[in-house]
């Protein structure tokens, strides 16, 4: 049984309908029904309240419906592993670079054009989406920046809590593009990129994001690893799906990993940082 199906048994079980559960998840009956036809993936339960809500408002078990999803989720993602992906919508690239400092946007523009969804163009834009996502995870629960933000994009608090829902678990190749006129654009005031060192910084919007400049440092070039990294485990920690709630510590820990000429899958460092952190895996202190 997965999520949609629960929801719509339990919903029968009461006599209830879609519109009293959006209005009780407080997001729009559209979400809810995209979610039940099982046309939208459950979101993160680490993200979000809304199996809470749900939860509580059709008598469910405390933690039902959040281990259902947890479930769910990881078996989509063996299905989404080997899927090809896709680059950026048109309009989120053109989103990037105007908002690209004019001192390098000409020369940004013409190495994003060369290839399609090149090196620079995935470390910017998955450097840029992580910092946009790190302030809705955080505010995403305020009712008063959700409103800001509805008020910047013109649509209503319920629209926006929907697609951040979904923001916050994308990643460069999964993005809406409804997610770039919700939240990069507003979040986002600029960046720019030294393309010596590939130095970066993204300046937050100071109305949207309360302002300030996330700063990143790269010490090699793109086509030279001061490791050898295996090709599974760059594209974990390019999926922020899978990647994005892991630690410094845990990152450091799976680089060092070694397989003996055995090549991983993305999902097998899914599955590694799951193991990590379950205590049934490790001795209690004595």
């Amino acid at each position: 049984m997965d999520v949609s199906v629960l929801i719509k048994q339990r919903l029968g079980q009461l006599g209830l309908d879609q519109k009293d559960l959006a209005a009780a998840a407080q997001v729009t009956e559209s979400y809810i029904s995209q979610l039940l036809a099982a046309k939208k993936p459950p979101p993160s339960p680490a993200r979000t309240d809304i199996y809470e809500k749900i939860g509580k408002f059709l008598g469910l078990a405390d933690g039902e419906l959040t281990e259902l999803a947890e479930l769910q989720r990881r078996h989509d993602l063996k299905r989404k592993i080997v899927d090809v992906p896709r680059p950026l919508l048109q309009d989120c690239r053109e989103l990037l670079l105007r908002k690209c400092s004019a001192n390098t946007r000409h020369a940004v523009q013409r190495i994003f054009e060369k290839e399609s969804f090149g090196e620079l163009e995935r470390l910017v834009s998955q450097q840029v989406l992580a910092v946009a996502q790190e302030v809705a995870r955080d505010n995403l629960r305020r009712e008063d920046w959700v409103r800001s933000m509805a008020s910047a994009s013109g649509r209503d608090d319920e629209a926006v809590r929907d697609a951040a829902l979904e923001f916050v678990d994308a990643d460069v190749f999964h993005l809406a593009g409804n997610a770039c006129v919700f939240f990069l654009d507003p979040l986002i005031e600029a960046w720019a990129i030294d393309l010596q060192s590939f130095a970066l910084e993204v300046k937050l919007s100071p109305v949207a994001a309360a302002g300030g400049t996330k700063r990143f440092a790269f010490l090699e070039k793109l086509d030279q690893l001061p490791f050898s990294i295996e090709r599974g485990l760059e594209q974990f920690l390019s999926d922020k799906s899978m990647s994005g709630d892991a630690t410094d510590d845990e990152i450091r820990y799976l680089t060092m990993l070694k397989f003996a000429g055995r090549r991983p899958t993305a999902l097998y460092f899914y599955r590694e940082l799951q193991s990590l952190r379950d205590q049934l895996h490790f001795l209690v202190s004595a």
